[in-house]
């Protein structure tokens, strides 16, 4: 009977990359979770301020804005605000991404998890998968709150359910952003300023809180081409929202919302993914 030689006891077999991959990224994603746990009030301040973005909207400018098709009702503009809001939170978490990760690059621990044999991509990766499933909770939390001041969904649930579906994919891709900004910057502080300084005018110059239509012609056409006003205008959709008879406006983006929120999403995944790993190779090389 022949030896086995001493390498083939102690060299484990080559593991599939794209199966190590995975796990690695849900090993840093399960780290993530637990780490939110343990401080719960970034939880519980993450979801105040959604909340209070609801209130305030429903019932500061429910009755003076002018939605066509619904007039100057105030459960009218209730019906057409919450897609935008829903949208604006999920986006504004990509402050909080940022920071995450600015926050582990400012402490060294991008450094000791480069020291261990797992995939590159897979600490930016297992974070957007914390990230997804911590927006996942403040939108059932923000949705709950909604339904109490009055919104309503007039589509059947799997269409309601694809509405939410795009709402997290765009936060999903949002989240490459703040992971970019987050390995950009030097300290966590810098990355949330980061983070919601150009949030503002994206959010503002879209669809969501006021229709396209009721801006200057530029900025309509900004508004309509905006990958934020496609996710908010393929929600209203799906959730039944656009009230009876409101126009539509003529671009692409908005006559074919579903397609173009999906389409959008996708592609800021594949380029800011694309560019995030490649900036955490440089940073920790």
């Amino acid at each position: 009977m022949s030896a086995v030689p001493d390498t083939a006891l102690i060299t484990p077999p080559a593991a599939n990359p794209v199966v190590q991959s995975v796990r690695d990224a849900l090993v840093i994603a399960k780290r993530n979770l637990i780490r939110m746990t343990r401080i719960p009030e970034v939880v519980v301040f993450g979801l105040v301020q959604p909340i209070m973005f609801v209130v305030l909207f429903s019932y500061v400018f429910g009755g003076s804005i002018n939605v066509p098709g619904a007039g100057l009702s105030p459960s009218g503009y209730r019906e057409f605000l919450m897609a935008g809001i829903f949208a604006q939170t999920v986006t504004f978490a990509t402050a909080g991404a940022g920071a995450g990760i600015a926050d582990d690059m400012h402490k060294g621990l991008i450094d000791r998890f480069r020291s261990l044999p797992m995939a590159r991509g897979a600490v930016l990766t297992g974070r957007t998968l914390a990230d997804l499933v911590q927006t996942t909770l403040t939108l059932v939390v923000l949705a709950a709150v909604a339904l109490l001041v009055g919104w309503r969904t007039h589509e059947n649930l799997g269409e309601v359910l694809a509405g939410f579906g795009l709402l997290l994919l765009l936060g999903y891709a949002f989240s490459w952003i703040g992971a970019l900004i987050g390995l950009s910057v030097r300290t966590p502080e810098a990355a949330t300023s980061g983070g919601l300084i150009w949030l503002f005018p994206l959010t503002f110059i879209s669809n969501a809180f006021v229709p396209s239509e009721n801006m200057p012609t530029f900025l309509q056409t900004i508004a309509d081409w905006n990958p934020f006003s496609a996710t908010v205008q393929a929600c209203r959709e799906l959730f039944g929202n656009l009230p009876p008879g409101y126009p539509v406006p003529d671009a692409w983006p908005m006559q074919h919302a579903v397609w173009a929120s999906v389409l959008w999403s996708l592609l800021i995944v594949v380029v800011f993914r694309t560019l995030a790993v490649r900036k955490y190779r440089s940073a920790t090389g």
